[in-house]
């Protein structure tokens, strides 16, 4: 069996998923904001949520949400509260200073992801979006998981 990378859906996928990691680090640097932060703020835009849940929305694990919350609140991007629900949990939630940078974060994502579709026309876009979804929850639905 020969691997061809041409033909690898993993190392395509990956290849693309570190170039638009790479494009956004360097947009987010910019704002004082790291990747890392992306998955904290989709999960709280809305309102507060327990680190449970935003871990639980980022597939990632308790021990990374707490090292990536731990340094969002050391630097004044998010605040804790105890959870009068479940006194052995917390509710995270942005603070203003995150807040003031959610414009510039959708600006960000908006500007990479046109810069990433620029060649592809608008159905091949439309094409692209259905396929990809379609392979995450083949995936997911492998893992057991729950998109």
């Amino acid at each position: 069996m020969a691997l061809n990378r041409d033909t690898s859906v993993g190392y395509l996928t990956n290849w693309a998923g570190r170039l638009l990691v790479r494009e956004l680090e360097r947009h987010l640097a910019r704002i004082g904001l790291m990747p890392a932060h992306m998955p904290v703020l989709l999960a709280l835009e809305a309102g507060e949520a327990s680190q449970k849940l935003i871990a639980e929305r980022a597939g990632v694990e308790q021990a990374t949400m707490t090292a990536t919350l731990n340094r969002m609140e050391r630097d004044g991007l998010v605040s804790r509260r105890p959870n009068p629900e479940d006194g052995r949990s917390q509710l995270v939630a942005l603070t203003a200073k995150a807040r003031e940078k959610l414009p510039l974060v959708e600006a960000a994502a908006e500007t990479i992801n046109q810069a990433a579709l620029a060649d592809l026309t608008p159905a091949e876009r439309d094409q692209y979006f259905g396929l990809i979804k379609r392979i995450v929850g083949t995936l997911l639905a492998r893992d057991g998981a729950a998109p």
